[in-house]
């Protein structure tokens, strides 16, 4: 079967919490467990030709949980980044921040920064982690630079458009979401990617995010190549 393949999946990697409550485990071990499950779906995503990958790998609104999973969370980015970029360089993956500095731990922009460095080459798929993300911040922080450049004159207010709000976006790189997919049963956006998923498709699936393999990746893009997009027409 052909299938029509989305350039760019946005991933919300959700329920790793319940699924280690469920098995009476702590919750850091179901973030754990989702280490698998993302590296299984990033080479999925090689093998059938997607081109861009964004994962929620940590919110804005993330620091509301306890001091010690924040911890653990802040920690065990930082060492899948530092354990796996060796990897995802040798699978031709190029590695991108999305993101605020405030508040993310130093050590953690440290490894995120190495990785970029490390795979800027690559051209087979861009994974791009957003580490300490929120869209609506996101476009927060844009519109206040607009407003900075159109006072010291570098930018006219009758001259913004969509283009020049996506160029001050923090992740102007991105192009449009066209599969947004989210496990665990939820059916919300969570604040992500808000801006670039004004036109996507959505995908919600049951399975908590560590159940969640290649398979269950393909029948997400499988829905998706089934789907009429008409973008307005």
């Amino acid at each position: 079967m052909t299938i029509k393949i989305p350039h760019h999946v946005a991933i919300v990697m959700d329920g790793n919490g319940r699924w280690a409550q469920q098995r009476g485990l702590p919750r850091t071990a179901g973030h754990e467990a989702g280490e698998a499950a993302l590296f299984d779906v990033v080479e999925g995503a090689i093998e059938y030709g997607v081109k861009e990958i964004s994962a929620y790998a940590f919110s804005t609104e993330n620091w509301r949980r306890s001091p010690e999973e924040v911890k653990f969370l802040m920690g065990f980015n930082r060492e899948v980044l530092r354990a796996r970029r060796d990897q995802l360089n040798a699978w031709g993956v190029r590695i991108r921040w999305a993101g605020r500095r405030p508040r993310l731990w130093l050590s953690v922009i440290d490894e995120l920064k190495a990785a970029e460095k490390l795979t800027a080459k690559n051209k087979t798929l861009t994974l791009t982690m957003c580490v300490n993300y929120g869209s609506r911040i996101e476009i927060v922080d844009a519109v206040n630079a607009m407003a900075t450049d159109v006072a010291s004159g570098k930018l006219k207010p009758g001259a913004i458009t969509e283009k020049t709000v996506q160029k001050y976006l923090n992740s102007n790189y991105l192009p449009d979401v066209d599969l947004f997919l989210r496990s665990s049963g939820e059916q919300r956006t969570s604040n992500f990617l808000l801006w670039q998923s004004a036109l996507s498709e959505f995908y919600f699936c049951e399975a908590y995010w560590p159940e969640f393999r290649r398979v269950d990746f393909l029948r997400a893009l499988r829905d998706f190549s089934l789907r009429h997009r008409r973008m307005g027409k």
